[in-house]
């Protein structure tokens, strides 16, 4: 059973994703400082650089966005150039075009935006030119794969391009209809303010966080969402229901006990992001990050229950490779990762570390890639990063 505990301050939401009273997954957003990643803005070309194939855009932030020649190209995979043209020939300076975040801005850098849109629905996302259908790879059925991918070139209509989520497996063709006439709509009231409004200017802004974990992770019939505010309470409730979910386990907290006391959800952020970080069977992992890199170093300390020493670390090691799968989701982990396991002789051992890794972040509804073991024998692996990351409020005194 899945919970999402969401503490409510003046300036600050916060939510927690238990599963079995186990944290997988924790956010923040500030209210003055919502995250900008899914929103549209009409922005201004402020300089084209020839030598990065790339373009600064003016989106009405502190730092102007960055837009590469890829992102600027037609989103067709099949129209594509067979040779790339200089970005000096699709963009001039002073001009005016709609853009979305995909990542955040983070330290020195600017956002980094796209013109390969697309809305996220409860069942499906829409790209209005994408002009192709994709169903979920978590959908393993084949026969559920034809039958969603066949609904999707029905309702579609011209250029737009549909992806099927993993939510919608079993759904009615009915729900994904009425979710693309949605989205439909969405992106037409984006186009008709653009012509209004002179750039730069927001056109779009993503859903808050409460909203977008309803939507992304939600299930009614077995989830519960509990909240310490009765007005967010009665704005998820609503929010539900404009997706067509009646009857969903809502509950308001009594605050009697601070919501993320009542639930563990403190004791565990305070472990989970720590640097050094215990494992149950007694060894331990140290977690260290710089700009671009996150470094990972797996220990036996305590541990010493294996009959051998080889036994020893792969025990330890797959307790690791689970763990930091978990900790990846919670603290929203991105870029490149190095984890450096305890040596193994065994190639069989370092298979089966490998294995708990991937089986672990099966579960990650972010994009990660585990590239495999190096030369060194680290195994190296990356995770896609989109929003600053989140971290409770006492380590950002």
């Amino acid at each position: 059973m899945k919970q999402m505990i969401v503490h409510c301050k003046q300036n600050t939401t916060q939510m927690a994703l238990l599963e079995n009273g186990r944290l997988v997954e924790y956010a923040a957003e500030r209210a003055r400082n919502q995250g900008t990643v899914g929103s549209l803005f009409k922005a201004r070309v402020v300089n084209v650089v020839p030598g990065m194939q790339a373009a600064f855009v003016d989106i009405g932030q502190k730092k102007n966005a960055f837009l590469y020649v890829d992102d600027v190209l037609h989103a067709h995979l099949d129209k594509q150039p067979s040779v790339k043209p200089a970005i000096t020939e699709l963009l001039k300076p002073g001009q005016e075009l709609i853009v979305q975040v995909f990542k955040e801005a983070v330290g020195s850098k600017g956002a980094r935006v796209t013109t390969h849109y697309s809305l996220p629905g409860r069942w499906i996302v829409y790209m209005p030119d994408a002009d192709y259908v994709a169903v979920s790879k978590k959908i393993e059925r084949e026969a559920e794969r034809t039958r969603l991918k066949g609904i999707g070139e029905e309702i579609r209509q011209g250029e737009e391009g549909l992806i099927i989520r993993t939510v919608s497996e079993d759904e009615s063709r009915e729900a994904l209809k009425r979710d693309l006439e949605q989205l439909r709509k969405q992106w037409h009231s984006i186009l008709k303010k653009a012509e209004r409004q002179t750039a730069p200017c927001l056109l779009h802004r993503d859903l808050s966080i409460v909203q977008r974990f309803i939507r992304d992770t939600f299930t009614p019939e077995q989830d519960e969402l509990i909240i310490d505010h009765e007005g967010q309470a009665q704005d998820a409730l609503s929010f539900l229901h404009d997706m067509g979910i009646f009857e969903a386990k809502v509950r308001v907290h009594d605050r009697e006990e601070p919501i993320f006391q009542k639930f563990g959800v403190q004791e565990q952020l305070d472990r989970d992001f720590a640097r050094k970080i215990w494992l149950k069977g007694g060894g331990y992992i140290v977690i260290d990050h710089t700009e671009a890199l996150t470094v990972i170093d797996v220990n036996t300390g305590k541990y010493t229950g294996g009959s051998n020493l080889e036994e020893t670390v792969t025990r330890t090691n797959l307790e690791a490779a689970a763990e930091i799968a978990r900790l990846m989701r919670v603290r929203d982990v991105g870029g490149i990762i190095i984890i450096d396991f305890i040596d193994m002789e065994r190639e069989e051992h370092r298979k089966e570390v490998f294995t708990i890794l991937e089986e672990g972040l099966k579960q990650d509804r972010t994009k990660s890639f585990v590239v495999g073991w190096t030369k060194l024998g680290l195994l190296e692996m990356t995770r896609k990063k989109v929003r600053a990351e989140s971290v409770p409020e006492e380590w950002n005194r």
